[in-house]
């Protein structure tokens, strides 16, 4: 499959794998595979017997790819071949002759061939990587192409988020994700490309920069031109020199953004959330054309007061939901269509925002997020030890993650660490303690425009806002807690709700206080594994109890937000304002009330 003429970023349809930097042609290599277990970790690439199918991109543990396997699976093989016509597809030809293999996640190693060649190995199972194969490929002819994953189901130092290290989930675990389950796809591009965009806004200054990236042999008289338009007005346009350097700095000024009297008409907001196209040139000392790709940008600034979340430097109130983007028949993988839905059913119960739990989210979330007006949470799956590797993971993950979504306007803040998960004694070991600060600095050394939560729920070493956890299911005990700053204080500077320090080391008090999980309330079903932080015992007593949560947090003035858990019924915790079919629990417009009041 491909996408031809996608000129303008912003009027994509949501199935390109990359949606902020988009090229016309690319081929998708989703679909049935050759597919083979290998328990015992024994097989070489030559000697793998393929003996069943599945559907890339979803887990062998998910029905729908057709294996449907939950038990311990630590190793995997996938297989398939494209030839000419892929390659055609993805624009491959003189002015385009370098082949590009792109894999948007693989749980947990991976390793990549193509015609026997290894061409790309890579730890980490929710960041992308690619790999030039165009030295291993035939064009007239076959390719094979061979995917290894290996994730061991019981090592906790890899980052496992609620992915279950016990054979059958329980409590608030679900089961595994094994091996490719986001997009496997091609594009073709010239000897001298485009590589990666990050782009920045400051608004005071009306400015927008972008580093533009540039990968194989770039001519040292080569320009980079940026420019960005709105609505069919040219709104900058710049052209830069690259001097053969691999990274082009270039700085924009909009003029009309000056105009502090019109400036927040093209302002990012979930009330307007209003996308700049924009378009990336890589040119020769003449003008010609090396290289063009579309992308997009939001103009907005995130920051933070005592007492509120910032956005273009006025205090929004969160809204938010947690959300495990998990679904019955797919797990962690999803359809563009899907991802879309998810959106759009966050914004129709009246929620401004998402918390992506223990879960790097696909990109194409991350666009309709921008494109329909959803502020997002980023977080990252954690591991469960605290030693060397598991360290090291975070840091190399994390720093992925962080450098793929920096540009997305809808993501408002960064979650490196929940609930002390692999630091859990931070509050008496300084090791862990020192690595919670630094994972906060390494965030902020990343991408200073957006707050930092340096670990959510309890515990906070050093974050812009501060958050708690708090699943008490009586609403005159939340008024008591929330809606007094006094005794709001004292929990603070001491424990709060889970017997946890709030704090560890010196805090100055000045950050806003969100809570940014609560609720848990199970609708009972009968079912012996039905799990939640708290019940009801029919639909009428569930919309009570919810109702009456919501408001008491929702009227607790101190609160600069909340974030309700959880959006929907996920395997065996049933504590989602939605079934896991995404049905309502009782009537849309009502949990709109009782979310907005």
């Amino acid at each position: 499959m491909s996408s031809h003429g996608a000129v303008d970023a912003t009027a994509q349809d949501g199935t390109y794998p990359r949606p902020q930097l988009v090229r016309p042609q690319w081929h998708d290599l989703s679909g049935e595979w050759d597919f083979a277990r290998d328990d015992g970790m024994a097989g070489q690439v030559d000697d793998i017997v393929f003996d069943r199918r599945i559907v890339v991109p979803f887990p062998p543990e998910s029905p729908a790819s057709g294996i449907g396997e939950t038990g311990f699976t630590p190793c995997v093989w996938y297989r398939r071949s494209f030839g000419r016509a892929e390659l055609a597809d993805a624009g491959f030809g003189a002015e385009s002759p370098r082949v590009l293999l792109h894999l948007g996640a693989v749980d947990h190693a991976a390793e990549v061939w193509v015609n026997g060649r290894l061409v790309a190995t890579h730890s980490g199972g929710q960041s992308p990587f690619h790999a030039d194969i165009t030295r291993a490929v035939d064009p007239q002819g076959d390719n094979a192409l061979i995917v290894r994953a290996i994730d061991l189901p019981e090592d906790v130092s890899v980052l496992r988020g609620k992915q279950d290290w016990r054979e059958r989930p329980h409590s608030i675990w679900y089961h595994r994700t094994t091996g490719i389950w986001q997009p496997v796809w091609l594009e073709c591009v010239p000897e001298a490309a485009v590589e990666t965009l990050t782009w920045r806004t400051d608004l005071p200054t009306a400015t927008v920069d972008v580093d533009v990236a540039l990968s194989g042999a770039i001519p040292r008289d080569a320009w980079v031109r940026v420019s960005i338009s709105h609505d069919g007005e040219r709104l900058a346009d710049v052209r830069v020199r690259t001097g053969g350097r691999r990274h082009c700095p270039v700085r924009l000024v909009i003029p009309r953004q000056l105009n502090g009297q019109q400036y927040e008409e093209l302002l990012w907001s979930p009330a307007r959330p209003t996308l700049l196209s924009a378009a990336v040139t890589l040119e020769s000392e003449s003008g010609t054309a090396i290289d063009t790709v579309a992308s997009y940008v939001g103009l907005r600034s995130v920051s933070v007061s005592a007492a509120s979340l910032l956005l273009n430097d006025r205090p929004i109130p969160v809204r938010a939901v947690l959300a495990q983007n998990y679904w019955p028949d797919t797990h962690l993988a999803a359809t563009a269509d899907t991802l879309r839905r998810e959106v759009e059913l966050i914004l129709e119960l009246g929620f401004n925002t998402a918390r992506v739990h223990q879960k790097a989210e696909d990109p194409r979330f991350l666009f309709w997020a921008d494109r329909l007006g959803l502020m997002v949470w980023a977080e990252t799956a954690n591991a469960y030890a605290f030693d060397e590797r598991a360290i090291v993971s975070l840091v190399d993950e994390w720093t992925a993650l962080v450098r793929r979504d920096q540009s997305h306007p809808s993501v408002v803040v960064w979650v490196p660490l929940n609930e002390s998960w692999g630091v859990q004694h931070i509050s008496h070991d300084a090791r862990q303690a020192a690595f919670s600060r630094s994972i906060g600095d390494l965030t902020r050394a990343l991408d200073g425009t957006r707050p930092v939560i340096s670990n959510d729920g309890w515990e906070h070493t050093d974050s812009d806002i501060i958050t708690i956890h708090d699943y008490e299911p009586d609403a005159h005990s939340l008024t008591e807690r929330y809606g007094d700053p006094a005794r709001l204080r004292e929990m603070l500077d001491g424990f709060g709700p889970a017997g946890r320090r709030m704090t560890v080391g010196p805090h100055d008090g000045a950050a806003p206080v969100i809570l940014s999980e609560f609720g848990g309330v199970s609708l009972e079903t009968g079912g012996a594994d039905d799990w939640g932080y708290s019940s009801a015992s029919d639909p009428a007593a569930f919309e009570r109890q919810v109702t009456a949560i919501l408001r008491a947090v929702r009227e607790s003035s101190p609160l600069a937000g909340f974030c309700y858990t959880q959006l929907t019924d996920t395997g065996q915790e049933t504590n989602g304002l939605l079934f896991d079919d995404r049905s309502p629990k009782f009537p849309v417009e009502r949990i709109r009330a009782a979310v907005t009041g």
